[in-house]
């Protein structure tokens, strides 16, 4: 009792809420970053053109654009128990729909729906991880969620050459799930067994969400979302649409890369997308995830704006090495780019916001909506790659890496990220140690 008195805001942590919303992470990196992986596949089952297949991505991302602004404004409503709730229930509905329906219309339709559904969820979890993890916690358990969803990443194509090659297999007969997974999926699309897996998942987080007590959270103004009259002012500062284009850039090359990883090794290299180019996909994600961590320790010393012209540097030298070296190169200089690529959302993230001086909330949303650019680059490589070749087509994530380098040379925060000096020694230590 005495504790809750003078300390009522500690009393307020879930850390079950807090595991609730690290598994959500989870589900939601596993959920959206399966599609590089299985692109070959969808290709050979649909018969499909690069542009055709790169409509799949667009569809997922360019839900985003639709509902992240709205997202937040519903939230305020019907808060977040219900908002997640919700997210799951149309992602459940998405992967039934393309695990009972198979076709390419239908595919178009599941991934819109299931891109839906990460797009609610994105909105809702990152307030809710403050007021449960507590607030003094609220960096740690950020990075801790970023660390959890590139582990999904590096995991999801794993399970995919899982599945894909087992599932046929007479032992699969002594496996309970791949027993029934192979009675639920048609003998030619093993792939598909992914989306009965992702609505399975999604049903199961229905469950423990509706099952689950909520604390009570309170929208910062910097969270809540802004009046229509508040976007029009801050869409007039070139500043936010320099940085909106900085966050559709990173989007585009992360995804542009990713998606499209499978198919050039298949292309250009005779790599096996369900083995090889599927763990090339994971060491992607998961190299990923070890730049974070190595990022983490930089910016400590470090200007993030510094970081990034840097990270962007090496990004650009991995991918020409990738496009354009030899097979053993191209495996590996892949994973390379995925760790240069670590550290620049959050820095141009964080840059954005720290470059104005109010509406961080209505800003965020406008951040949050330039993960279109997972849509359209993806796409715009489909396309050219039709026209000149896969090659050439991820000739275009240049551009996105030049920008993105760029924005470690023009912006000018007003606040910058807090380093540690090392102190040179003074002149009486110096004769001490002489």
């Amino acid at each position: 009792m005495l504790y809750s008195k003078f300390y009522p805001d500690k009393m307020k942590r879930s850390y079950y809420i807090v595991f609730l919303l690290m598994l959500t992470f989870f589900v939601i990196s596993f959920l959206t970053n399966i599609m590089g992986p299985l692109i070959p596949d969808i290709i050979k089952s649909f018969n499909l053109s690069l542009v055709m297949v790169a409509m799949l991505p667009f569809a997922f991302f360019i839900a985003y654009g639709f509902l992240s602004i709205p997202s937040g404004i519903l939230l305020e409503r019907y808060k977040e128990k219900a908002m997640m709730a919700s997210a799951f229930i149309i992602a459940a509905a998405g992967a039934l729909l393309f695990a009972l329906f198979s076709n390419y219309l239908i595919a178009i339709i599941s991934l819109f729906l299931i891109g839906a559904g990460m797009a609610i969820l994105q909105v809702v979890i990152n307030p809710l991880l403050r007021v449960s993890g507590g607030e003094e916690h609220f960096a740690f358990n950020s990075v801790l969620a970023q660390l959890i969803f590139g582990s999904a990443s590096f995991l999801s194509p794993r399970v995919y050459s899982y599945l894909v090659l087992n599932l046929n297999k007479p032992a699969a007969k002594d496996n309970i799930l791949l027993q029934l997974l192979s009675s639920l999926v048609p003998p030619q699309f093993p792939w598909l067994s992914l989306y009965w897996i992702f609505a399975a998942v999604s049903v199961f987080m229905i469950l423990i969400i509706l099952v689950s007590k909520y604390p009570k959270v309170r929208l910062k103004e910097d969270e809540k979302a802004g009046t229509v009259q508040i976007y029009r002012e801050l869409l007039k500062n070139p500043i936010v649409s320099l940085f909106f284009i900085g966050i559709f850039a990173y989007v585009g090359f992360e995804q542009g890369t990713a998606n499209w990883i499978s198919q050039f090794l298949k292309t250009y290299h005779g790599v096996d997308p369900q083995t090889t180019g599927a763990d090339t996909v994971s060491l992607f994600w998961g190299f990923m995830t070890i730049g974070c961590i190595l990022g983490l320790v930089l910016l400590k010393f470090i200007d993030s704006r510094t970081v990034l012209k840097f990270f962007a540097a090496g990004a650009i030298i991995s991918l020409s090495a990738a496009l354009y070296g030899g097979s053993a190169v191209a495996l590996a200089a892949f994973p390379i780019t995925g760790f240069c690529a670590s550290v620049m959302w959050s820095i141009i993230f964080s840059l954005a916001l720290n470059s104005v001086d109010k509406h961080h909330g209505s800003f965020s949303g406008i951040l949050v909506t330039g993960i279109i650019g997972g849509a359209f680059m993806p796409l715009l490589i489909g396309y050219l790659s039709d026209l000149t070749g896969l090659r050439m087509g991820m000739n275009l994530l240049y551009l996105n890496l030049i920008y993105i380098g760029l924005i470690g040379f023009w912006s000018k925060p007003l606040i910058t990220n807090k380093t540690i000096v090392l102190k040179p020694k003074t002149a009486e230590v110096q004769g001490r140690e002489k």
